[in-house]
């Protein structure tokens, strides 16, 4: 069983959804992602989504691109990220961490080697953005060889023979996206979401998260009963380039909005 299988078990098992939060590697400074990725383990993270960055992040809106600017700007790329999981793993070994990020860097770096390297760090699993399933498979088998889960993401558009492609591709958990558009962008439509999962779950028993445009624990409240996790990414990222000089008020802020997050998904909204 994969640490992001029995995360989920866990969770499942306690009747909670889980909080998976990303951070951008590197980002203010390679000093500051370890701090970050503890406290956000620290204040009710379950998961950690780390990205890798990337100079043309085109999934992402103006807070990750940002953040994947500062972190280039350091020199941060996949032997940084990887070293910083590496440093995580010295303290903690049962939050599971998925990299998530550009097939570009990866293809450069070879699939063997990155998927390598990437689980010898302790990377559980690895989410591509830009590359569809149907060209997956020799990265696919890579990750298959070195135990790394592909996380896939499900669009709102996305057909119904599509999910069942996708999710057939699929290993820790399937990823929808709940709006159409960037990380961080426009608003949450519940009832939307809600038929979406239930047609992924029509596809799939692997636990199903939602992400994009979830901004705050009342946000996450209104997701809760809706699906097995909720990703937040941009409104975590915003604190951290808020208090890019002040890491001590850095991790206050993180540690206060990942924990807002959590009280939300505890206490999930009751329909009348």
């Amino acid at each position: 069983m994969s640490r992001i299988e029995h995360r989920f078990a866990q969770c499942k098992e306690a009747g909670k959804t889980a909080l998976v939060t990303y951070v951008t590697g590197g980002d203010p400074n390679p000093d500051a992602t370890v701090p970050v990725m503890h406290a956000l383990v620290r204040a009710g993270a379950d998961i950690i989504e780390v990205g890798m960055p990337f100079s043309d992040p085109m999934a992402d809106g103006p807070v990750i691109q940002a953040a994947c600017d500062r972190a280039l700007l350091h020199g941060t790329g996949i032997k940084g990220v990887l070293e910083m999981i590496r440093e995580f793993r010295r303290e903690d070994q049962d939050t599971p961490v998925v990299l998530m990020g550009y097939l570009n860097p990866i293809e450069q770096t070879g699939y063997d080697k990155f998927c390598r390297e990437a689980a010898s760090a302790g990377v559980d699993g690895v989410l591509t953005v830009d590359l569809p399933p149907e060209e997956s498979s020799e990265l696919g088998a890579a990750l298959s060889a070195h135990s790394l889960d592909p996380i896939w993401l499900i669009a709102p558009t996305t057909s119904d023979a599509r999910i069942k492609a996708i999710c057939a591709h699929a290993r820790g958990f399937v990823y929808y996206v709940s709006l159409k558009g960037v990380t961080g962008a426009a608003s949450l439509d519940t009832d939307s979401v809600g038929s979406h999962v239930d047609e992924i779950r029509r596809a799939t028993q692997l636990p199903v998260g939602v992400g994009f445009g979830v901004r705050d624990g009342a946000d996450a409240q209104r997701l809760a009963t809706l699906a097995d996790a909720v990703v937040v990414g941009s409104a975590i990222v915003s604190r951290i380039a808020e208090h890019a000089d002040d890491p001590a008020g850095m991790i206050a802020a993180v540690e206060s909005i990942t924990r807002d997050l959590r009280a939300g998904l505890d206490q999930p909204l009751v329909e009348a």
